[in-house]
């Protein structure tokens, strides 16, 4: 199926898109971060094993390396919100809260770096991030410094508390502090969500040229329903979403939530297979330290990853519209010796 494109076809989505010549995220980023199972929890006191602290993501980063999810090609940790302190430092620097990440950015970064992953953070281009910790407006070339002074590979930056209208210019300036710093750091933006949400139309070519992936739609929930609706929207805007897609700049559906509490065993499989046809980042937001065996062999499944970090690049197409649950019949009725994902 994915072999029957037409050279012509591919040599179209080559020359039609001008994208950011970083070097990176040549094939879609895959790894972990802490939102969609772990959201905002900072109760370290009565929730040591589940709060957001340095302990949660040195735990994530030894169980990608022993669990064979690096070998398999899950290779960022990543911050979500809720890492920061209140406020700034007395230099006007973010800093982490002191209690919940005591060794501080830099000594977490060494640590995932040293595990031969990659180090992931979050930030927000607004005056505060979603959870109400400083965010970077009115900050940008201090911070990109920051986060190549801590060793950061990947960037989150999402935009709560800021003007859409500003994330034309916002977005990219800070790109080009980021890029300032010759630290290589992928670059994964929520710019074009946030003016979709406005009824605005993005600027795709600019989007192109500063991100390497970018979040066009409405953030995972822990539910079947949330995976469809996103599903139904990358379906049903296609045509303006498929072409900006390929190696370095990627469309980002969100988070796998393979192995949480809001999917079926098939309704997981149809997940993975889905998000591998999109292209997508394989990005999981799970606990890893008491995932079920029989989610971690659908997320550990070369064949369907194989399909994802093709190097050619190309976003499958909706060629017909059904319901998801039919899809998740198909696969009950297929199952012939084992599992389709076994």
């Amino acid at each position: 199926m994915f072999k029957a494109l037409t050279l012509a076809c591919i040599l179209a989505l080559w020359i039609g898109v001008d994208a950011l010549d970083n070097g990176l995220a040549l094939t879609p980023p895959m790894g972990w971060m802490a939102w969609e199972r772990f959201r905002c929890n900072v109760d370290c006191t009565n929730d040591p094993d589940n709060c957001i602290s340095e302990s949660l993501f040195m735990t994530m980063s030894d169980l990608l390396v022993s669990e064979g999810y690096a070998d398999a090609g899950y290779e960022v940790v990543s911050l979500d919100d809720c890492w920061l302190a209140d406020e700034r430092d007395v230099d006007g620097k973010l800093q982490p809260d002191p209690l919940r990440f005591p060794s501080g950015l830099k000594a977490l970064g060494d640590y995932i770096h040293a595990k031969g992953l990659l180090f992931g953070m979050y930030e927000d281009y607004g005056t505060h991030t979603c959870a109400g910790y400083p965010g970077i407006l009115g900050h940008l070339e201090t911070d990109a410094n920051t986060f190549a002074e801590w060793g950061v590979d990947y960037l989150k930056l999402d935009g709560c508390y800021a003007d859409p209208k500003d994330m034309d210019a916002g977005y990219p300036e800070f790109g080009q502090y980021l890029n300032a710093t010759n630290r290589p750091i992928v670059y994964s933006c929520s710019w074009p969500d946030y003016q979709r949400e406005e009824g605005m139309t993005p600027d795709w070519e600019s989007i192109i040229k500063t991100c390497n992936l970018w979040r066009n739609f409405d953030d995972i929930q822990d539910s079947w329903a949330s995976v469809t609706s996103i599903v139904d929207y990358y379906g049903d805007n296609q045509d303006s979403i498929i072409p900006n897609a390929g190696p370095g700049h990627w469309n980002d559906p969100d988070m796998l939530i393979i192995g949480n509490f809001g999917l079926s065993y098939d309704q997981a499989k149809v997940q993975m297979a889905l998000w591998a046809i999109l292209a997508a980042p394989l990005i999981m937001s799970n606990d890893l330290r008491d995932i079920d065996p029989k989610f971690k062999a659908i997320l550990l499944n070369k064949e369907i990853i194989a399909v994802d970090q093709d190097k050619l690049g190309i976003q499958g197409r909706r060629l017909s519209k059904v319901s998801l649950s039919s899809i998740v019949q198909v696969y009950q009725r297929a199952v012939v010796g084992g599992s389709l994902m076994s």
